[in-house]
Order: C-alpha cells, then structure tokens, then sequence
C-alpha cells in the first residue's frame, strides 16, 4: 500500500476553479491486483458495547463502487491504528468484508476478504493474546486452530482460496468472527468478559466527555 499525490478535480459549476493535491491510496493487494486511484479516508472504530458489533453481517451481493471505497478505507484506517485487522462492522457497516495484513516488517501485504467462508481447520489448536481495536489496550489469550483454509471473493469478483497459518490463521479467524457479532471476549470467562466491559464503557465516558 502506498499513498500518492494526484489532481483531483472538483468540479464546481459556478465557479470552475477547485482543483488541489490529495493523497489518494494505491492498494497492492497480496492476492493480486490493486485498487488504484481511490481516495482513502480514516473511519471512525466503533468501541464495545455497541449493539453494531453484535450483529450477524449480511453477504455482499456485488462489488460496486461503494465496496472497493470501503475497503480502500478499511485498509488505511487499519494501518492509522495501528492494527493488523478490521472488519466491516468495527466502521459500522454490517456487511460481511473484511481486511488484514500480518507483515510486521518489511513491505505490506494488503489483504481483502468478501464474503469469507471457512472451508476446512485443522484439530491442532494454538494460542495468541488477542487484542481488538473496539476494545483498546486489552489482551487475553484465545486458543483457536493452527490452520485454516478459507475461501472469498476478492475486489475483482473472482473467487479466491487459501490455507493460512500462524499468526495470519488466528486473525482471519478473529476477523470472521466479527462479521457474525462474536468478540474475541465472547471466549473469556463471564468475570474477565464483564470486567473489560466496564472499562470499555468508562473509556467510552471518558471520550464522550473530552469531545
């Protein structure tokens, strides 16, 4: 992924004149192809609670305009974070796409997911202390399979399929789990969950307060 500079032109009938420099996003995606010249912006994370991130997502039916944007926004508020993750609930949108990138050096390596399916795991199980970025600065160990394969349509509507491992595996499958309203605390004893609940709320509080 990189950011460039280009012209964009906004047309503005009475006047003519507004043309200025923005940084548009060039997305490389580690599946193939790109996404060129949509200007990408940072969306607002929504934070647990909120009943937004509880929901079963709906399939996207086609990849128009609105989704390659989405996605596009995803990625760039995914890197702002920073975060390795993000799916399309955590900005709002109830719809079943998500990204992700576990490079953590060396070039990235966008990824985008429509509609993923999980098509086959593995018995062997690890463990990673999972954080989220709709419940900031919070950590707990998850023991999910060590691989798994999952299918999806990528931005050019072409059905994709692959094995992942490792860290990659886990936060594919955690991603996924938010596009059918489950938290990585959902796997947490009722104690643990409740008690990074309330933090959650008194850090939204805090926030509604300094707004």
């Amino acid at each position: 992924m990189c950011l460039i500079n280009v012209m964009i032109w906004n047309y503005d009938p009475i006047s003519w004149n507004i043309s200025e420099y923005h940084p548009v996003l060039v997305l490389p995606l580690r599946q193939g192809g790109c996404i060129p010249y949509i200007r990408a912006m940072i969306r607002p994370i929504l934070i647990h609670p909120d009943p937004r991130l509880k929901k079963a997502c709906e399939p996207i039916a086609e990849i128009t305009d609105e989704v390659k944007r989405l996605a596009a926004d995803m990625l760039e508020t995914m890197y702002d974070a920073p975060g390795i993750g993000l799916a399309a609930p955590q900005v709002g949108v109830v719809k079943r796409l998500l990204v992700m990138d576990c490079i953590k050096e060396g070039p990235p390596e966008p990824m985008v997911l429509i509609n993923p399916v999980t098509v086959w795991a593995s018995e062997d199980v690890s463990a990673y202390e999972e954080g989220c970025l709709s419940i900031p600065e919070q950590y707990a160990e998850v023991r999910r399979p060590a691989a798994v394969t999952v299918r999806w349509t990528d931005l050019d509507g072409a059905e994709q399929e692959r094995t992942f491992e490792g860290l990659w595996a886990t936060c594919v499958q955690h991603e996924m789990d938010h596009l059918d309203g489950k938290l990585f605390i959902d796997y947490l004893g009722p104690l643990k969950r409740q008690m990074i609940t309330r933090k959650m709320e008194k850090l939204k509080r805090e926030r509604a307060r300094l707004a």
